[in-house]
């Protein structure tokens, strides 16, 4: 099952306006309307087209992808925006785009391509071209241009926006938002940008600040293809709410922006428990911590959520095969 960012649905809804009940249509793809907005925090992306075709039905949504993509910030996008914001030229910028978007969504790539006139930045989403889909990837491709006008010196536009599904009822909200031609039932969902205007300097391109950014991107492209980023977050969460107790499930869901429910559903997606999620959090962390000489046992246990510092002892040598101070001792002589 693929998934996006539920940053998309919140702009989405946003964009929708009094015309949806937007509590609602957030709780249907299992989003907490009063949590923080989190980029982190994804959706299935076949939710996602529901819930786009809900909209429409309630809602003229002819327009609704170019009120929505516009609205994208590059803050909103994490490391990913900063790192696009550092890069020196837009090409670069875009590079960054074409590398690291599977930190947003699985079911997007995206590809920079020579062609005549200048290089297509094209998107490349499998899958039924339902209205949900046709929406959201003129959502993105509006997304893309948003983006990179807010590191442009100048004014930008594309030479050529192309959609591969049939043009909707008007373009013209489309037409003049690009400043350029937009064409349908074209062979590819892509923009056209001419040479030069990929190689323009970008404002606060910074070769030092993108260098870092892009390393702290390819460590988290790494830790993407060992677990979900759902789970990845979830431990971190829990991590810190450890020395409190043993955390709950409730709790934890509510800070990555999902329902309890929504929470457990999207852990047994992916063959997990959060009983089984908090005890590999637990083990993980103490072996982190025993190898930092600097806390003491007892230390340990109380972060990591043990009231006693024999019952720490106890689980860890169910964990291991072997007791912490064992475990310490044996890290020191390596």
């Amino acid at each position: 099952m693929g998934y996006v960012t539920s940053l998309f649905a919140r702009k989405v809804v946003a964009a929708a306006g009094g015309g949806i009940d937007a509590a609602a249509m957030l709780a249907s793809v299992g989003i907490d309307p009063d949590a923080p907005w989190g980029p982190g925090q994804m959706i299935p992306a076949e939710c996602y087209y529901d819930m786009l075709e809900r909209i429409a039905e309630q809602i003229d949504a002819t327009d609704l992808p170019v009120r929505t993509g516009a609205s994208m910030r590059l803050d909103e996008y994490g490391a990913l925006g900063l790192a696009f914001k550092a890069a020196t030229t837009l090409g670069a910028s875009y590079a960054r785009v074409e590398r690291y978007a599977r930190l947003w969504t699985s079911v997007v790539e995206y590809e920079l391509r020579p062609a005549a006139g200048g290089t297509l930045v094209i998107l490349h989403r499998a899958g039924e071209r339902r209205l949900g889909m046709r929406l959201s990837n003129e959502a993105t491709l509006v997304s893309a241009v948003a983006i990179a006008r807010q590191v442009c010196p100048v004014p930008l536009a594309p030479v050529e926006v192309m959609l591969r599904h049939p043009a909707p009822r008007r373009i013209a909200a489309h037409e003049d938002w690009f400043g350029c031609p937009v064409r349908f039932g074209a062979d590819l969902d892509a923009i056209l940008y001419a040479d030069e205007t990929l190689a323009r300097p970008n404002v606060l391109g910074d070769e030092g600040i993108s260098h870092y950014l892009t390393t702290h991107l390819d460590a988290e492209l790494s830790e993407l293809t060992r677990a979900p980023a759902l789970v990845t977050q979830a431990q971190a969460l829990i991590a810190q709410a450890l020395s409190e107790g043993t955390p709950k499930m409730a709790e934890i869901a509510r800070g990555l922006g999902l329902s309890a429910r929504s929470f457990h559903r999207r852990l047994s997606e992916h063959g997990m428990s959060f009983q089984g999620l908090t005890e590999e959090t637990r083990r993980d962390l103490a072996e982190g911590l025993l190898r930092d000489e600097s806390h003491s046992l007892a230390e340990i246990a109380f972060l990591t959520g043990f009231s006693e510092q024999s019952a720490f002892t106890r689980a860890f040598k169910r964990w291991v095969g072997t007791t912490p101070a064992t475990y310490r001792k044996d890290m020191v002589r390596r």
